[in-house]
């Protein structure tokens, strides 16, 4: 499982053993507010693009939506979505649990500032129960990003 990879990408490090599962459904932001008890927007959402045969990872606060004028102004092409029965083919989570820990080689992970407004964001980790609670800089650091974009309003 997903989890369990996500499990063993943060064994050995301050964040091992804090992966949260919820007894019920996390795969939307509202769910995992709910879920995990905070807010939709400290939902750190992973949005799925193709830039070519790329994947891309953006990861955006969970009431943020992706400016396509932006997008295309960041990465030179249209927002492409991933399409959601080829999610774990590229990423290597199904939807509803994408994360940006323990992902295939080759994806290219982006954090938007909508998150840098919180302290603290809930990545989902696996699955479409879990969650991680991190800092923002725990983000910069595990999800291996290639950096800040502002590709949301």
């Amino acid at each position: 499982m997903a989890i369990d990879k996500v499990r063993e990408f943060f064994a050995g490090t301050e964040l091992e053993g804090r992966i949260m599962e919820a007894p019920e459904s996390s795969a939307t932001v509202e769910l995992a507010a709910h879920a995990f008890h905070t807010e939709p927007d400290r939902i750190a959402k992973s949005l799925s693009f193709l830039k070519g045969d790329t994947p891309v990872l953006v990861i955006a606060s969970g009431l943020s939506r992706v400016d396509n004028r932006k997008y295309k102004d960041q990465f030179g092409t249209k927002a492409k979505m991933i399409p959601f029965d080829e999610v774990e083919e590229y990423i290597g989570h199904a939807p509803g649990g994408v994360c940006p820990f323990a992902i295939r080689e080759g994806v290219q992970v982006y954090l938007d500032i909508s998150l840098r407004k919180y302290e603290t964001v809930f990545p989902a980790a696996g699955s479409s129960n879990s969650a991680i609670e991190m800092t923002i800089p725990q983000m910069e650091h595990y999800t291996g990003s290639l950096g800040w974009i502002d590709v949301c309003k």
